[in-house]
């Protein structure tokens, strides 16, 4: 497993299971891994004093090297790609909420360098023989018809070879990089999705649902 490109990665992974796997499968030579115990705090609105007396988030910015506040040096990151790996489901995705809010709102630097990525895991695995194909928009599922169909859950239930191949292989993956030409309005959309008042949540939701 050669990681062509050179970067070194450090993956925030979902679950002590799926971190497991994802030590077995990664390459050891580009790609770290940090398995996260639960869903991480919610730090919008909070002070730098407080996130950092949170062991998991205290974790990260250690592994990550860059300081934080007026400590930040992107000079100092130890990886070229910081990688999300959570779960397809509706609790992943609360997951890439709420280290996206910490990034936004706390290493802004690191969104705006481009630095920081969501990998997007596969919904169902088909098979027909020996032709197998991840899938990762159920869409697709009307190409293959024919094919043994396999739903994946979460991260946890797939083999290392399985997360290698679908997830964490540079050459097959797929990521989303996190970017924006506009930093506050994100933030302005986070302060709403994240932030103390239900009521702007469900305005919004109402509005865009």
């Amino acid at each position: 497993c050669i990681n062509k490109s050179g970067d070194t990665e450090l993956f925030l992974v979902e679950g002590n299971s799926a971190g497991g796997s994802a030590k077995t499968a990664r390459n050891v030579y580009t790609q770290a891994i940090y398995p996260m115990r639960g869903k991480p705090l919610n730090t919008h609105g909070k002070e730098l004093a407080d996130i950092i007396k949170n062991t998991e988030i205290k974790d990260i910015l250690t592994i990550l090297g860059c300081g934080i506040g007026e400590k930040f040096n992107i000079k100092n990151l130890r990886y070229d790609k910081i990688i999300i790996m959570a779960d397809a489901d509706t609790d992943g995705q609360h997951i890439n909420c709420l280290l996206t809010t910490l990034f936004l709102y706390h290493l802004p630097e690191l969104i705006q360098a481009g630095k920081v990525y969501c990998a997007v895991p596969p919904l169902y695995k088909v098979t027909k023989g020996k032709d197998a194909h991840y899938i990762y928009n159920p869409a697709d599922l009307d190409k293959f018809k024919g094919y043994e169909v396999s739903r994946y859950k979460g991260l946890g239930e797939m083999t290392s070879e399985q997360l290698w191949e679908s997830t964490m292989d540079p050459d097959t993956r797929e990521l989303i990089q996190l970017t924006t030409e506009d930093l506050e309005e994100v933030i302005e959309l986070y302060d709403i999705i994240m932030g103390n008042s239900p009521a702007k949540r469900k305005t919004f939701i109402m509005q865009h649902a």
